[in-house]
């Protein structure tokens, strides 16, 4: 097992160019070859984007790596090109009020 700061060389945020929140979407950005410097952790989440867009709480949870990990993981791969980090697409027709409200008393009664 190794160890989270070590895969990100002890970096706990991705650099302040890069916003990076649970739902923007991922996707591989097409080369010609993989980059031979690439890591295995980097590898592998290149590896879950490559297909389809994909939001980065799916990423993580699909990589068992912790969310900040990804997130630091997710913008050296935006620097180095390889993926494209996008904001999640607007909700249709807003938010809506009395689902909230319903979910806000399920987590009361938990």
């Amino acid at each position: 097992m190794v160890r989270p700061y070590t895969v990100t060389r002890g970096r706990t945020r991705p650099a302040a160019e890069h916003h990076i929140g649970l739902m923007s979407q991922v996707k591989a950005v097409e080369t010609d070859k993989p980059d031979p410097r690439l890591d295995h952790a980097r590898t592998a989440l290149l590896e879950l984007v490559r297909r389809e867009p994909r939001p980065v709480a799916e990423v993580a949870a699909d990589a068992d790596m912790p969310l900040a990990v990804v997130r630091v993981l997710l913008a050296d791969l935006a620097e180095s090109g390889l993926v494209r980090v996008s904001e999640p697409p607007a909700p249709r027709g807003g938010h809506d009020p009395s689902l909230l409200r319903e979910i806000a008393d399920r987590l009361r009664e938990i």
